[in-house]
């Protein structure tokens, strides 16, 4: 294994996600010199609308990699971003916002989603980029702001996503790697640059767009005032990073056909890489995305279930007070103590976990929660632990779902909270029947991004050098034979709910 520069430097994954952000400082072997974390808002206040101050964003930033960087006790050679998909901010000469960030969850542009379907049809832009018109798509809130916002449009230099926004901020020219570009229905996935025909359809300047280039490349130096304030010896190495879900693969070793990662945060998230696109009938119709990948020749793809750790806290608040106030004068933590009370074997309940509509295959914003099975003999915790076997089996739709689209699954890793309850990836493993791997280091998109420092600064000769050198396996967990046949009868019922319920929440609706 060709091993690069010297071990006595270190490699910063900053992640800037929705609600925060969190620098973290690695050796080249993946172990952890230092972290720090920063929250900042999200401003509503109308249907659809999400927003946030991207200023305040950078301020926060920076302090995280303040704090972050004193941590270490090694030279910080090189750095890349992990980032929230999608969100739009319109930037001056100075790189100065002028709006507030549009975020990926913001779906006021719901109605130039529309006419892009209208004007290209939803399967070409599919084909052609591998995004289905939708207003979680940067280049429809692009639209939303020149229709909505004529005057900030007109005044903006760039329109940046955080991945270019953040690096330019550092010192890089605007850049925007390719898994973000690839994220936005502008970007053409098989040529790999920015669509003519689309933008010029849209009559879209592609000057507004930042250049798009692989992850892992270095994009500059950071700015030396910058590196000073935030306490740095020497101005490292910027390289371009990725969406958070891909650089979250990186971190778990995603680099490879056949593996796949469940992130498990407020949403439920399955992601998988392969290395040709993936464009047909069941891709399309299930919609999953296909964009690029942060290793270089391959593609990504990930199921969505909106309820993840969500549905717990639901659980939590509506029938877990007495726990609540064991586990707060015990002092342990509440879903430790719920998940010693739950019972140990399969239950007989089903729950239907679209307390938020439907994720993917479905995308059934109508669709409602629901609980069968229900006797006089069922407990809450009873309840509880259906709720993580609705939430696996949910999960085993989408795997099974990924299989038919030609997507290959032979092993899971586990990332997010949900990481952190063997109980549940127990039953993921017995639910799935594959095995379910924990991680060393479980803030995988941090980690990830770091990979991607080190491959662009030469302290890694590849991603994938980097991925062996810094990625290690927890624990393991696998399917117990008795409990997974128990499971498969369970599936067989369980499929049945959607189609089941699915005329009668239409008439709730």
């Amino acid at each position: 294994m060709a091993v690069g520069r010297t071990a006595e430097t270190a490699l910063i994954g900053l992640d800037v996600g929705t609600t925060g952000c969190k620098a973290m400082a690695f050796s080249p072997d993946g172990c952890v010199l230092g972290s720090a974390y920063g929250e900042y808002g999200i401003l509503g206040g109308e249907p659809g609308k999400a927003e946030q101050d991207a200023e305040e964003v950078w301020r926060i930033t920076k302090g995280v990699l303040r704090q972050a960087a004193s941590a270490s006790p090694l030279e910080v050679e090189a750095l890349s971003v992990s980032v929230q998909g999608d969100a739009i901010i319109p930037v001056d000469r100075r790189l100065r916002p002028l709006h507030n960030a549009v975020l990926g969850m913001d779906y006021r542009s719901a109605r130039q989603a529309e006419r892009c379907a209208e004007l290209f049809g939803s399967r070409k832009l599919f084909d052609l980029t591998g995004m289905r018109p939708h207003p979680i798509n940067s280049l429809v809130k692009l639209l939303w702001l020149r229709e909505t916002r004529p005057e900030v449009y007109g005044a903006s230099w760039k329109i940046m996503t955080y991945a270019d926004f953040v690096l330019a901020r550092m010192g890089a020219d605007p850049t925007i790697d390719h898994t973000m570009a690839s994220r936005s229905m502008g970007f053409d996935l098989k040529r790999r640059e920015w669509s003519a025909e689309i933008l010029g359809e849209l009559e879209i300047d592609p000057t507004l767009l930042s250049e798009a280039r692989p992850s892992a490349e270095a994009v500059g130096t950071m700015d030396p005032e910058l590196a000073r304030e935030i306490g740095l010896a020497k101005p490292p190495l910027l390289a371009t990073g990725g969406h958070d879900q891909t650089c979250a693969g990186i971190g778990a070793g995603l680099v490879e056909e056949g593996r796949a990662v469940v992130s498990t945060g407020t949403a439920e998230v399955l992601s998988s890489a392969f290395p040709e696109p993936k464009l047909g009938d069941a891709v399309y119709e299930s919609y999953y995305p296909c964009y690029l990948h942060a290793k270089a020749g391959m593609h990504f793809t990930f199921s969505l279930n909106h309820v993840g750790g969500i549905l717990l806290q639901w659980y939590k608040d509506a029938m877990g007070s007495a726990e609540v106030e064991e586990a707060e004068a015990r002092g342990v933590g509440v879903y430790q103590l719920m998940d010693r009370k739950a019972p140990t074997e399969p239950t007989n309940l089903f729950v239907l976990p679209h307390f938020n509509g439907s994720g993917t295959p479905w995308c059934d914003l109508e669709s409602k929660g629901a609980v069968v099975g229900l006797s006089l003999a069922t407990t809450r915790h009873d309840i509880y632990r259906s709720v993580l076997e609705s939430l696996a089996l949910e999960l085993r739709i989408n795997l099974e779902t990924m299989e038919r689209a030609g997507i290959r699954i032979e092993e899971l890793r586990a990332v997010g909270g949900g990481a952190k309850s063997p109980l549940w990836l127990g039953i993921k493993a017995d639910v799935l029947e594959r095995p379910i791997h924990t991680l060393e280091v479980s803030e995988a998109a941090c980690l990830g991004a770091a990979v991607l420092a080190g491959a662009a600064s030469g302290v890694y000769g590849s991603v994938d050098e980097g991925v062996e050198r810094a990625v290690r396996l927890q624990r393991s967990y696998r399917p117990d034979p008795g409990r997974a046949s128990r499971y498969a009868e369970k599936y067989a019922i369980y499929k049945e709910l959607y189609p089941a319920l699915e005329p009668v929440n239409r008439r709730l609706s």
